[in-house]
């Protein structure tokens, strides 16, 4: 059946992403009305996430947020679409590196670089810095239980031949590249919610306290690597720009969660900024009133 569907549907795919970028947009704006004013997907769940994370704001202004993000969740499902077919000119000038120098100057060193993102703006596209830095990228991503479409998925984000891992194997990679003496940059959304077994770690995520990922920072420690941000911000419709942001050059000599709470205060800047471009049909908060397990460090 999983086959079946994958057949019947990526054809359709692969035609949307032969359209022109302004009929891309004009279909994305359909699937706009049909996914947020139709079927509402996950509208219960966006809205209690903003109204969670701002308080203070009326109804009608959390309403505002609610769309406009919409809006851009489903012209990044598109884009992702797109990338089937769009060649390596149009995504570096679709997606530009701000001051790569920053980035220029860690890679200098010689180290491999762990490099923190969040579910904001176009996280998809983020491989395109692998043509302005000329250094390899690896992408870490969450494998999809469709196996059909997980393939897809692979296909589209290791486009140009990068290198991707699954999650779950992420130390045991990354590891065997120091062994061999291989170096990249390891690009890993840490936003999401881990599972609370392996809830070690609690700190306030936009003045919410709940469990964080801390994957990033143990194996910057470990095998002592740089760690940077990647701040990614929509310019326009179809259009980003990012920069690196050094957190440090040296993980070892940093306190301990000094890393991860510095991703999270840059993440939340972002947020705060410009709410629409963050991926809240995700239940990053749903941890928020469990019990917080036994050794786990509370910040």
């Amino acid at each position: 059946m999983q086959l079946l569907v994958y057949y019947l549907v990526y054809p359709m795919l692969w035609i949307i992403s032969k359209f022109p970028w302004r009929l891309l947009y004009v279909f994305s704006t359909g699937i706009y009305i049909i996914v947020y004013h139709i079927i509402g997907y996950r509208k219960k769940i966006v809205t209690k996430n903003l109204t969670l994370v701002f308080p203070e704001k009326s109804t009608s202004e959390i309403h505002k947020i609610r769309k406009k993000f919409y809006k851009h969740m489903c012209d990044m499902f598109l884009e992702m679409v797109k990338s089937l077919s769009i060649s390596k000119q149009e995504m570096i000038k679709r997606f530009t590196i701000i001051d790569p120098h920053t980035f220029k100057e860690l890679q200098a060193k010689n180290k491999s670089i762990i490099v923190l993102m969040g579910h904001y703006a176009s996280y998809e596209w983020a491989i395109a810095a692998q043509f302005v830095l000329d250094f390899p990228i690896v992408g870490v991503y969450k494998k999809i239980k469709n196996k059909h479409f997980d393939k897809l998925a692979h296909r589209i984000r290791g486009k140009f031949n990068t290198r991707l891992i699954k999650h779950h194997n992420v130390i045991k990679e990354i590891t065997r590249d120091k062994i061999n003496g291989k170096i990249a940059a390891y690009g890993l959304l840490s936003d999401q919610s881990p599972k609370l077994k392996n809830a070690l770690y609690w700190t306030d995520f936009m003045d919410i306290k709940v469990p964080i990922i801390t994957g990033g920072e143990v194996l910057a420690k470990r095998l002592d690597m740089p760690v940077m941000y990647l701040k990614v911000e929509k310019v326009k419709r179809g259009y980003y720009q990012a920069k690196f942001i050094k957190i440090t050059d040296n993980a070892q000599e940093c306190e301990e969660h000094y890393i991860t709470k510095t991703y999270l205060s840059l993440l939340e800047a972002q947020i705060l900024e410009q709410p629409q471009y963050y991926l809240w049909t995700h239940r990053r908060w749903k941890h928020r009133d469990a019990k917080i397990p036994k050794g786990a460090f509370v910040d």
